[in-house]
Formats: structure tokens, sequence, C-alpha cells
């Protein structure tokens, strides 16, 4: 039965066919990206990274190092900014705030169910509010799989909704988990349905059961940021994650954003790629020396 979040989805003019999604990124990568290889390009990737540690061995002393290495970068890379973010579960939150010096880099919490969704509603607001009570600037939560591919999207909105009401001041990033998406239609629909629900950036995926990040994905993404915020005037993010390792990955990333939706989109309040191993190649390109800082 028609309704207003089918009705929404049904009026975009977003790009879906496969080849032709396909063609027009090659293209856009073949003109652009190696114009776009410049120390000031690297230097704007490093200002947007989200370093992650979201391993299910991570301790407190781990999560206080990592925040001691980017405290320590600021006095020892002055010339560079620091990182957008740390991402990490809720629970180490408050070691970020006790630990943090560099008042510019976020505290990223993935919450609400991460990485599957599943739990009860009331769990996913009361994580989220916690992990904002302890700290965190930013919330990444996944998107309601299950309930999206069903077509149940009442449910997909109000569950996001609800989320977001918990972040309060806090961002909320959600990811769409392209991978498991497959298809340029489907990924189309839960960008659309996120940015409807009150998403202040889409993020492509958790890094955790499927595969990670696309230039593809990441092209229909922006097409969609581009069309929302043309429709309402608001200006929505866009997060690369899972599997970004390479200089030549985060540029490509990098390169979409430029051209789809244009040099504002390039600075971390609207741009992010969340990957811990990037770190190190990209410093050793921006710096041109081997450094192994993280």
């Amino acid at each position: 039965m028609p309704d207003r979040y089918h009705d929404t989805v049904r009026h975009s003019s977003v790009e879906t066919n496969e080849a032709k999604i396909t063609a027009a990124v090659e293209k856009l990568i073949a003109d652009h990206r190696q114009a776009n290889h410049t120390r000031e390009a690297l230097t704007t990737i490093w200002s947007c990274l989200d370093l992650t540690s979201l391993s299910p061995t991570d301790t407190p002393e781990k999560i206080e190092r990592l925040a001691e290495r980017v405290n320590d970068f600021e006095e020892e890379y002055g010339e560079l900014p620091s990182v957008a973010s740390i991402c990490v579960f809720p629970n180490f939150a408050t070691i970020l705030r006790s630990t943090l010096e560099v008042t510019s880099v976020a505290i990223d919490c993935v919450a609400g169910g991460f990485p599957s969704s599943q739990t009860f509603p009331e769990v996913k607001i009361a994580e989220t509010a916690l992990a904002v009570e302890a700290g965190a600037n930013e919330i990444d939560t996944v998107i309601d799989l299950g309930n999206f591919l069903a077509g149940n999207w009442e449910e997909v909105s109000d569950d996001l909704e609800e989320i977001k009401h918990s972040c309060r001041e806090a961002r909320m990033k959600v990811i769409l988990e392209t991978g498991a998406l497959v298809t340029p239609e489907k990924i189309r629909d839960a960008s659309i349905l996120a940015l409807y629900s009150g998403a202040d950036f889409i993020k492509t995926s958790t890094g955790k059961e499927y595969p990670g990040a696309t230039p593809q994905a990441v092209w229909v993404m922006a097409q969609c940021i581009k069309e929302y915020f043309k429709a309402t005037g608001r200006k929505v993010g866009l997060k690369v994650s899972g599997g970004v390792s390479t200089v030549t990955a985060a540029l490509t990333y990098y390169t979409i954003v430029k051209e789809v939706l244009g040099d504002e989109w390039l600075q971390k309040d609207l741009f992010r790629i969340g990957t811990s191993r990037l770190a190190n190649p990209l410093l050793s390109e921006i710096l041109d020396q081997p450094i192994s800082w993280f």
C-alpha cells in the first residue's frame, strides 16, 4: 500500500541503473582523481578521518593509548590539522572524555544495537542516551535492515527518529550497510529514508559482516544528498567506511564527493572517512617520509 515514505522515494530522480552508474563513476575518476592528488587534498582527507577502534578485544588501556597518540600528534605535527574524531564503542566514551585533550576532535560512538540494529527499540534509545551522557558528540547507528528490506519503512523511520531525539545535540550518522543492500536502487531508497528521518550523515558500512564501501555506492549516496539539499536546503554529510586503507581509495571517494557535491562538502562537518588503517599511509604521503604514528 502506498505511503509517504515510498512516495518520497518514488519521486526521486537519482540514477539506479548499475551500468550507467559504473560508467559515470569510471569517467569521473579517470577525469579528476589524478588532478586531486595534491598535498592540499590529502591534508583535507586527513582532517576528515574518523580514527576507529571497534574490536571485541578493545580495552580501556588501548583506547587511552589511541587518545594519547592523538594528543601527542598535535604537539609533534602542529602544522597539520587533527583528525575529525575517534570512533569507539559507547562504554569507552568516558575514557576518551577524560584522556582526549584536543578539543577539535569529536568523541564518536557506535550505538543503537551496532552492528546489526537487532535489539529492542528501548535498548537503542537508552544506549544512545548513555553514550551522549558519557561524552559522545557523534553517534553512528545502523538502519534496521530487516524492516527496510521487508518494506516496513515507517518502522525504520520511527526507529531513526527516536534515536535522533536521544542524540540531543550530538550528530547522528546513519549506517546503511550498503554491502547488504547490494543494488543501487536499494542504496538510493535507504539513503532517502535516512535523510528524511533526520540523519546528519549517511554512512556506507559498519565494516563488519558485509562488504564495505564501493565508489558506486558512494556516488549514489552523494546524488541522494544533492537531491535532498535541493529539495530542503539542509546539508547532510557523507561518511565512507569499510575497507578504506589506501591513499588511492581515499582520493577516489574525495573525488566523488568533490565532483558530485562540490568543494563546500570537503570539510569535516560534511565528509568523513572511517578508518585507522589509512592513517599511517596517508601521513607518510603528506609528509613525504615513512610515518608509523598510529
